[in-house]
């Protein structure tokens, strides 16, 4: 005779209060993402799970969050989803209907995606690497889905190369070359400033299906910062890289508003209440401290500040 199990998780905690986030994190799964008249491309994703838990409840039920987490998965990778983030959200809406407590399940998402591409100027194929950023968020309001990429890219300080500009110009002078012919020089030749490695993020949250190409995503963000990079570089790519980048200098700041005017520009079809999050961040090369900037603005906001109608 079997006997009945306890059901621990269902008591009254000792402390009674609400948790906004328990779950399980670390989740392996492999995730196949359709293409039309291509190959699937196949994903190694790292998930999160999480629901809210009220304050009379003592644990949420681990076992089922994976039960579902796994159904859902195990499902997107047979018969290939077309989303990224369409996968987060089924299974952040079976969550919140499998727990009878919750009243919010997210599903977060990240990857490490590979695009082929050529380099700038000697074209051989090579490949670069991206982390994709998907993730739901399920309610009785419904669910809202978020979608984006972080690339890594070049940019050049404009302040030292400002500095670099006035050496060359005082050196030109003093050696007697014509104001006019320095000018079209310097104008020609950028400057020398210091360069950092730096990284991009770009995230759009919306409700529905907005239809966002996170191609178009890693696209809006690597042209964000001075100059994109490439894993092969011959000695003519490398030149390419150098001089694209000084003659495009940008502050960490820059780069979030170009980021702004990509978005705008390239996704003007968003909902107003899409929330678009970017952010840059730059491993400075003569300093010990790194540079960060970033914005999260709804999609109408930014419309009107990026089209001067604030």
């Amino acid at each position: 005779m079997s006997h009945q199990l306890p059901d621990v998780q269902a008591t009254s905690p000792d402390v009674t209060v609400g948790l906004s986030q328990v779950g399980v994190t670390g989740v392996d799964k492999l995730v196949k993402i359709a293409r039309e008249d291509k190959r699937p491309i196949v994903l190694t994703a790292e998930f999160k799970v999480f629901v809210d838990l009220p304050g009379w409840r003592k644990g949420a039920d681990m076992s089922r969050n994976m039960e579902v987490i796994d159904e859902i998965l195990e499902d997107a990778t047979r018969e290939e989803a077309y989303r990224v983030e369409e996968v987060c959200g089924e299974a952040a809406e079976r969550l919140l209907e499998k727990h009878d407590y919750t009243s919010k399940a997210q599903v977060t998402m990240e990857a490490e995606f590979m695009r082929r591409e050529q380099t700038p100027a000697s074209d051989r194929e090579t490949q670069h690497t991206v982390d994709i950023i998907a993730s739901a968020t399920a309610t009785e309001d419904g669910t809202r889905e978020e979608i984006g990429a972080e690339v890594t890219g070049m940019t050049v300080c404009p302040c030292s190369q400002g500095m670099s500009t006035s050496r060359a110009k005082e050196t030109l002078q003093n050696l007697g070359v014509e104001d006019e012919t320095i000018t079209q020089f310097l104008e020609e030749v950028p400057q020398p400033g210091h360069s950092q490695r730096g990284h991009a993020t770009l995230t759009v949250e919306s409700s529905g299906d907005p239809e966002i190409d996170l191609n178009d995503i890693i696209d809006i963000a690597r042209d964000a910062m001075s100059a994109r990079i490439y894993n092969l570089a011959k000695r003519p790519d490398e030149d390419h890289m150098t001089y694209a980048a000084h003659a495009d200098a940008k502050f960490v700041e820059d780069c979030v508003r170009a980021l702004a005017d990509g978005v705008v520009n390239e996704f003007d079809h968003l909902p107003d209440d899409a929330v678009i999050t970017m952010a840059q961040s730059n491993d400075e090369s003569i300093h010990q401290h790194n540079a960060h900037a970033e914005r999260v603005v709804e999609m109408a906001t930014l419309r009107e500040e990026v089209n001067g109608e604030f």
